[in-house]
């Protein structure tokens, strides 16, 4: 398998026509050292979408035309880069992404939103925790929505994790002026432009749902399984979800209250019958 450098100030691969806009599915999946449990990932993320695209009569959900799996293999130092080569052989949806070297879970999403062929990005952690069926209940919740984000109803995770996270939600929401029930959930789906505007620093996966309603998305939040861990151990502690977490915290509040906007009526060439521009785009810029 190649291996892919990322880089984030080079060129970005455009996403497929669609028919509708909004019928191809990229899945991005950060892992590090979560080998066992790829083969179970991969096969249930498979069995969520593939009856998608079959279309379900009466639905009122446009069929999916396609997906893609796309795993970025994070500086794994265990299994994890054979096993995906191996799966990749048998299911055609799967395409394996390996870094050069350990980035962080920010770089490595980002990494998979460049490489992604899709008009929609999809994101789940790789332990399992985050259920793939739910995939399916957020792409149906899409409809007339820009972003549609998760938020775990039932934590399976210990008390002190939980209180925790309640605390931090509480403080993100009154610092960033916000209602985001659970912006620690990394199960959502949302446009891939939105995604390659997102600003570009190590920790921003956690502040994905306050970015898009920074950007004037429609979000969406839907209840979503959570599921104890199967392998392995958590990648985070306190030493790295503390002090640089409330330093991030304050610097996406900073962004929140100084977005760039601006509106372009027409350009030269485009008139309208009646002699003046017509409306051409609406625009908001990031960062």
């Amino acid at each position: 398998m190649s291996t892919l450098r990322f880089d984030p100030s080079g060129p970005v691969p455009p996403a497929p026509a669609s028919r509708d806009g909004r019928d191809f599915l990229s899945v991005v999946v950060p892992a590090r050292n979560e080998g066992p449990g790829l083969p179970r990932l991969v096969d249930e993320i498979v069995g969520a979408l593939r009856p998608l695209r079959r279309g379900r009569s009466g639905s009122g959900v446009p069929r999916l035309r396609g997906f893609e799996i796309l795993v970025v293999d994070d500086g794994s130092t265990d299994a994890t880069a054979a096993i995906l080569e191996d799966l990749a052989a048998t299911v055609a949806e799967l395409r394996p992404l390996i870094l050069a070297r350990n980035v962080g879970q920010s770089a490595a999403t980002a990494a998979g939103f460049h490489a992604a062929g899709g008009d929609w990005v999809a994101t789940l952690d790789a332990d399992l925790q985050n259920d793939p069926a739910d995939l399916a209940a957020l792409w149906e919740a899409l409809p007339g929505h820009d972003a549609v984000l998760g938020w775990r109803a039932r934590r399976a995770d210990t008390w002190s994790r939980r209180a925790i996270s309640r605390a931090a939600n509480a403080v993100r929401n009154a610092i960033l002026g916000q209602s985001i029930r659970d912006t620690g959930c990394s199960m959502r789906i949302f446009r891939r432009e939105q995604a390659l505007r997102m600003p570009a620093f190590h920790g921003v996966h956690r502040f994905y749902g306050p970015l898009l309603i920074r950007e004037g998305c429609r979000v969406l939040q839907v209840p979503v399984n959570h599921r104890p861990r199967a392998h392995g151990r958590s990648h985070y502690n306190f030493r790295n979800r503390s002090l640089r977490v409330v330093v991030d915290l304050l610097g996406v509040a900073w962004l929140m209250r100084r977005p760039l906007r601006y509106e372009v009526m027409g350009r030269p060439g485009r008139i309208g019958r009646a002699g003046a521009f017509v409306a051409a785009e609406s625009m908001s810029e990031g960062g």
